[in-house]
C-alpha cells in the first residue's frame, strides 16, 4: 500500500490515525525486516487521539509527560512526528467534508490537597515555584511519628481530623472510617462545588432513560494501612473493626447525595487514579451517566511503608461531555481529548525477572515523585491536576534541571490560526500497567461564555439574594466567615471594585450548593464592603442584622402551609421568578419550601454565569481509632 491509498484510506475513515502513521513510516523504511523484530510491550494498548501540531511543552516540563505518543513506539520520534503531522494536515483539510462528533469530555470541576497545600490554590503556587514539600513525619500522626524519627517524607497536614456532622455521620462510625474515605468525601464535595453539582442542579443530571441524579464515582486507592493499624492493636474483642475494602470511597459520596450512576473502586498500583479517569470518560460516553467525579487518594499510615520519598495527597476532578457542559453553562478548566488504559508486561531477563521499565512512562511518575513524592495511587490525579493547571494558566511549571516556571506560547497552524495547548499524562507501573490521558486548553470561544440577559442587574450575579446554608449553626457561621474572608481578599486585590459585588456570586450559591437545615439570606444589592460587613458580624454574633434573615430548620418544622406536596407550587414559584419576586421566594426558602432555583433559571433565564467561591467550611477534630467521637473540640479547619 503506497502513502496515497493509506492517506485516502484515512480521510475515508476505513483506517484509523496510529495504524495510517504506522504504514506511513513503513513505507518509508527499508523492506528488509530484521530476524527478530524488537518487541513493543504497548502495541495493543489503545493509542490517545491527539492533534500532533498542537503545542507540545518539552520532556519533564509538564507534570504529565511532555510526549504526545508512547514512548515505546518502534519508529523513530522524526518519523512518527511527520507521519502524525501528515495525518492531522488531512484532517483539517477534510473537516468540511464528514460529520464531526465532539467527543471530548470537559473538566468543569477539581479540587485537591497535597504536601504543604490544603488546597489547589496553595499546590500551584508551590508547583509555579518548584517549592520542596518534603518534611518530616506530622508530630501529630498517630501511631506514625514516634517509630519515624529523622524519617523525611511527602506528608498532608491533620489527616486524622474529619467532621462527621457535615455528611450527617455519628462521630463512632467516623472514627471507623478509613481516613482515605473521609479525605476523598471531602475533596469530592469541594470538586462537585467548584462544578456547581451539590445542589438542584444534581437532579438536572440525567442520562436518556431519564435517571435523575446520574453522577458517577470512580475512585483510585491501593492502600489498607487503616485496617492493620487496627488489626495490629485490637484483639478479638468483639469490638467494631474499620472496613476492609476500598467500597467505601466511592459508595459513601453516592449514598450521601443519593446518585444513580456507576460507583467503582480501583487499585492499579500507580496507575490507579488515571485508570479511574479513563474508566468515567468510558461511561460518559456510553451515556451511563451525565457526569462524573474521579480521582484517587493515598496515605502513608502504617510504620512498614515510611519507605524513602514516601508521599501522600488526594485530587479529584468532575467530568461531563464537552457539548452537554457548554449547553449547561459550564465552567470548562480544560478538556480531556482521550484516555487509556492497560497491561503491557514487560519482557523478562534471562534470569526470569521483570526488569524495571524505562522510559516514558516513568518520567511521568518520577516528575510527580519530585512534587509530591513517591503517592501511589494518587500519583496519576496529581499529574492530571498538574497538566490542568499549566494549560489553563498557560505556565509551564520547573521540572527536571528548570528551577523557575516559564510562560507556555500557543503555536499555530499553516492558516496562522493559534492551536490550544496540550500534554499527555502518562502513568506506568514496575508491574507492566499502563494508563494515560490528553489534556488540552479550552479557550471560550465567542458566546460560549454565557452572559447575562439584557436588562439583568449585575449585582452579586442577578441583583437575587445570597443564600448560605450548612447543617449547624456553628458550620453556617464558619461559612459566612469565610466566604467573607474571600470577598475581602477580592475586593483589597483589586478584582472587584468595592461597591460591586463579583458578578454570578449569588448564582454559585443559590444553584451549585446543596439546601441544608440551618439557613440564611443576605441581600444580593449589597456593595461588597457592606456584604463583608454583614457577613462578618453573623458569622461572630449568630444574628441577622439589617436586611438579613436566618432560619433554623433542624426541628422538622420546615414547610408550614405543605407547598411542597402541592402540583401547583412549581408553577407558583416560576410566576415569583419571572415576575421578579425574589423576596417572597427567598422567605419561603428560609420556611423549608423546596425552591428549584436551576429549574427556575432554565425556564426563565436572567443570570450572570456561577462564579467559583470558596468550598464550604468543615469543624473538623480527631478521629481515630481509640477515639469514642467525643475528643477535641470542632475548629473551623478547611
Amino acid at each position: 500500500m503506497d502513502e496515497r491509498e493509506i492517506l485516502t484510506r484515512f480521510k475515508a475513515g476505513t483506517l484509523g490515525r496510529d495504524d495510517a502513521a504506522r504504514l506511513l513510516n513503513g513505507a518509508r523504511q527499508p523492506t528488509t525486516e530484521p530476524p527478530h523484530p524488537p518487541a513493543r510491550p504497548n502495541a495493543d494498548l489503545p493509542r490517545p487521539r491527539t492533534d500532533a501540531a498542537a503545542t507540545r511543552p518539552r520532556t519533564d516540563a509538564v507534570a504529565p509527560v511532555a510526549r504526545p505518543y508512547p514512548a515505546t513506539e518502534s519508529a523513530p520520534a522524526s518519523d512518527r512526528l511527520a507521519a502524525h503531522d501528515r495525518l492531522a494536515a488531512h484532517d483539517r483539510l477534510a473537516a468540511d467534508e464528514r460529520p464531526v462528533t465532539d467527543d471530548r469530555i470537559a473538566v468543569v470541576g477539581i479540587a485537591g490537597r497535597y504536601p504543604l497545600a490544603p488546597d489547589l490554590d496553595a499546590h500551584w503556587e508551590n508547583l509555579r515555584t518548584g517549592r520542596d514539600t518534603s518534611s518530616a513525619v506530622p508530630a501529630t500522626r498517630p501511631g506514625l511519628a514516634p517509630s519515624a524519627p529523622g524519617r523525611r517524607g511527602h506528608f498532608l497536614d491533620a489527616v486524622a481530623d474529619f467532621d462527621p456532622d457535615f455528611y450527617g455521620i455519628t462521630p463512632a462510625e467516623g472514627a471507623l472510617m478509613d481516613p482515605q474515605e473521609r479525605l476523598f468525601l471531602d475533596v469530592a464535595w469541594d470538586a462537585l462545588e467548584d462544578a456547581g453539582y451539590t445542589g438542584p442542579r444534581l437532579d438536572a443530571l440525567t442520562t436518556a432513560s431519564g435517571e435523575p441524579r446520574a453522577l458517577g464515582v470512580f475512585v483510585g486507592a491501593a492502600s489498607h494501612d487503616y485496617t492493620l493499624l487496627a488489626a495490629g492493636a485490637w484483639t478479638l474483642d468483639g469490638r467494631a473493626t474499620p472496613a476492609v475494602g476500598h467500597w467505601g470511597l466511592p459508595g459513601r459520596l453516592a449514598a450521601s447525595l443519593e446518585l444513580t450512576g456507576p460507583a467503582q473502586a480501583v487499585d492499579t498500583a500507580e496507575c490507579s487514579a488515571l485508570t479511574a479517569v479513563h474508566l468515567a470518560v468510558g461511561a460518559l460516553r456510553r451515556g451511563e451517566c451525565a457526569a462524573a467525579v474521579a480521582g484517587g487518594v493515598e496515605l502513608v499510615l502504617h510504620p512498614s511503608r515510611l519507605g524513602h520519598g514516601a508521599g501522600e495527597g488526594v485530587g479529584a476532578v468532575v467530568l461531563k461531555p464537552l457539548p452537554r457542559a457548554l449547553a449547561d453553562g459550564d465552567r470548562v478548566h480544560a478538556v480531556i481529548r482521550d484516555t487509556a488504559a492497560g497491561h503491557s508486561a514487560p519482557p523478562r531477563s534471562s534470569t526470569g525477572a521483570a526488569p524495571r521499565r524505562t522510559g516514558g512512562a516513568h518520567e511521568t511518575r518520577e516528575t510527580t515523585a519530585r512534587r509530591i513524592g513517591s503517592a501511589g495511587a494518587v500519583t496519576g490525579i496529581a499529574a492530571l491536576t498538574a497538566a490542568v493547571l499549566q494549560v489553563r494558566h498557560g505556565v509551564l511549571v520547573p521540572g527536571g534541571a528548570e528551577t523557575t516556571e516559564t510562560p507556555w506560547p500557543r503555536t499555530r497552524d499553516e492558516a496562522g490560526r493559534e492551536l490550544p495547548r496540550n500534554a499527555t499524562v502518562e502513568i506506568a507501573t514496575d508491574g507492566g500497567g499502563v494508563a494515560r490521558a490528553v489534556v488540552e486548553e479550552y479557550p471560550a470561544k465567542p458566546g460560549e461564555d454565557h452572559p447575562a440577559e439584557p436588562g439583568a442587574e449585575d449585582t452579586g450575579g442577578d441583583g437575587g439574594p445570597l443564600l448560605l446554608s450548612a447543617p449547624t449553626p456553628a458550620h453556617l457561621a464558619a461559612t459566612a466567615r469565610r466566604l467573607a474572608d474571600w470577598l475581602s481578599a477580592t475586593v483589597d486585590a483589586g478584582q472587584v471594585p468595592p461597591g460591586v459585588p463579583p458578578a454570578g456570586m449569588a448564582r454559585a450559591l443559590r444553584v451549585g450548593r446543596a439546601a441544608m437545615p440551618c439557613r440564611v439570606a443576605l441581600p444580593g444589592t449589597q456593595d461588597a464592603t457592606e456584604l463583608v460587613a454583614a457577613l462578618r458580624h453573623f458569622a461572630d454574633t449568630g444574628k441577622a442584622g439589617a436586611g438579613v434573615l436566618a432560619a433554623d430548620l433542624r426541628d422538622g418544622g420546615g414547610d408550614p402551609l405543605g407547598l411542597n406536596a402541592l402540583p401547583e407550587t412549581r408553577d407558583y414559584l416560576l410566576a415569583l421568578w419571572r415576575a421578579g419576586h425574589t423576596a417572597p421566594l427567598t422567605r419561603l426558602w428560609l420556611n423549608g419550601v423546596d425552591v428549584d432555583w436551576a429549574a427556575l433559571e432554565a425556564a426563565a433565564p436572567r443570570t450572570a454565569p456561577a462564579l467559583p467561591l470558596p468550598p464550604s467550611a468543615r469543624l473538623r477534630r480527631p478521629l481515630w481509632l481509640d477515639t469514642d467521637g467525643a475528643r477535641g473540640e470542632p475548629e473551623p479547619n478547611g
